[in-house]
């Protein structure tokens, strides 16, 4: 026994389209002046950045193709259509600011122990393109940040990509002031300090989705105590909650309840109590719920089952 609403399972996630294909243009022409100025300056936070870029860029383009992809319909071989290819997409992305951001931390600690020459002036000018270039997409990304775990990972990406160029450009003045040579890797260094919690954490939310942990601020036990409360409710097994996309919690439970609710009908309402309970009552709200409503003398069944 189940919801019979029509639900749509697409998040908006098509409207978001037309910013992530601007901001994946802007990156990718931002990526090919860092990777001109990474050569002709030789530096390191300005290579470290372009990759950062390549990833972004690839990225974007991951996000792009997942919200093409999540306002696919439903169908009977994937009931919730292509919802969680924004988990997918957020995942790889992270994964891969994770390796870049690794990357930057070990060569920035060697280029402190032999700084290379770098050109100042090469470095200042691309740090303020790749600058410029992190604001137009930032502002482009700004108002669907918070739409869902794809449009999250990719205005992160973007807003990390402007704080290493200002990176870039303040170790770019440092060196043309002071010729102070290991600026460059200091700046590296904190690109990388930059990239590796919010790509952490976006992985270790992206990696609970997968794995079906319940959704973050929901308790189980509380939920169970509610459901519990009802007068007609015995007892409460296998609960199973979880997160199909941003959004999107699911629950499922089976119940048993007394006979007498089977006899005089009130085994409908009992159903009505719940999914109203889970739907209005926590943080978290379900509107995707499951219940199998099982009568007292079904016990012997289940219990072959559910020891």
């Amino acid at each position: 026994m189940s919801h019979g609403h029509s639900h749509d399972h697409s998040g908006g996630a098509t409207a978001h389209r037309p910013r992530l294909a601007i901001a994946f243009g802007i990156t990718a022409a931002i990526l090919v002046a860092e990777v001109i100025g990474a050569v002709i300056t030789g530096s390191l936070a300005l290579l470290v950045d372009a990759a950062h870029m390549l990833t972004d860029a690839a990225g974007l383009l991951m996000a792009l193709t997942a919200a093409t992809l999540m306002g696919r319909p439903a169908t009977d071989r994937r009931t919730w259509g292509f919802r969680r290819a924004e988990v997918l997409s957020a995942t790889a992305q992270s994964t891969l600011l994770l390796a870049v951001g690794l990357y930057a931390l070990i060569d920035g600690i060697r280029r402190l122990f032999a700084p290379p020459e770098v050109a100042a002036g090469g470095l200042l000018v691309f740090g303020i393109i790749g600058l410029l270039g992190n604001v137009i997409a930032i502002a482009v990304l700004s108002s669907g940040r918070g739409a869902n775990l794809n449009m999250r990972a990719a205005f992160l990406e973007v807003l990390n990509d402007a704080l290493g160029s200002v990176a870039v450009i303040v170790g770019a003045i440092v060196i043309a002031t002071t010729g102070w040579m290991r600026a460059d890797a200091l700046a590296a260094l904190f690109i990388s300090v930059l990239i590796l919690p919010r790509a952490f954490r976006l992985l270790r939310e992206t990696t609970s989705i997968l794995l079906e942990s319940t959704p973050h601020g929901l308790d189980l036990e509380e939920v169970r105590g509610h459901l519990l409360s009802h007068e007609l409710v015995l007892s409460v097994h296998d609960l199973h909650a979880s997160q199909i996309a941003t959004g999107l919690p699911v629950l499922t439970a089976h119940v048993v309840v007394r006979d007498e609710a089977f006899h005089d009908g009130r085994a409908s309402s009992v159903l009505d109590s719940l999914q109203a309970c889970v739907a209005g009552h926590f943080d978290v709200s379900i509107e995707h719920s499951t219940f199998q409503i099982e009568a007292e003398s079904h016990s012997d069944h289940e219990q072959h089952f559910h020891p």
